[in-house]
């Protein structure tokens, strides 16, 4: 499917099909989800079927975790008229931080951060990030936001893979993705059938 073009009939998770797979080896992820962001539509359904569970829940706040989080948290929170938070990757905020380290789906240790001027108290946040594969970014990132006293109303991503993490994640707190029930086996298995008709 071209990146740019529109289906007459928009099903639910019809932008999954723009998903690029990976070409480069394996020390890259699977895919690359980001591609569908180059549809203007695919982007806009995509975040309605995000925030489709959430509508009746008070959000005041999006957080996005670094770095494709930020495209689509930034676009959730546009959407809801709700300002938006960056979790960032350590070393990269010049103000004081609350960190927490975590092991990444590489399985390497690293550490989140975000400012302490924002969370507190009675903030209600929706956690967003584009994929969740072992869950161990989120779950630092549910860590960080808890510790600070917001509370987490809900996780969102494209996807959530059933690793243990991501079942945690199902089974700790509300969450939504984009991936239709009958899909959900290609994302565990990581190899999408739309991948067999994927042109560069």
């Amino acid at each position: 499917m071209d990146v740019l073009n529109v289906p007459a009939d928009r099903h639910k998770g019809w932008y999954l099909s723009l998903m690029a797979p990976n070409t480069k080896g394996p020390t890259f992820a699977w895919l690359d989800p980001s591609r569908l962001y180059c549809n203007s539509q695919a982007l806009a359904d995509c975040v309605k079927d995000l925030l489709s569970p959430f509508h009746n829940d008070t959000i005041d706040l999006v957080i996005g975790i670094d770095a494709m989080g930020f495209i689509l948290g930034a676009s959730v929170a546009t959407t809801l008229g709700k300002g938006f938070l960056a979790v960032r990757k350590a070393g990269h905020l010049c103000v004081t931080t609350q960190n927490q380290n975590y092991t990444d789906y590489t399985g390497r240790e690293k550490t989140l951060e975000v400012r302490l001027d924002v969370l507190k108290p009675g903030v209600r946040v929706l956690l967003v990030d584009q994929w969740i594969e072992t869950g161990g970014t989120m779950k630092a990132t549910i860590q960080l936001a808890e510790r600070l006293g917001a509370t987490v109303v809900g996780v969102a991503a494209v996807a959530i893979e059933n690793t243990e993490g991501g079942k945690w994640i199902k089974e700790n707190y509300k969450f939504s993705h984009c991936i239709p029930e009958e899909l959900q086996s290609q994302i565990d298995r990581k190899y999408l059938d739309s991948f067999k008709s994927f042109n560069n």
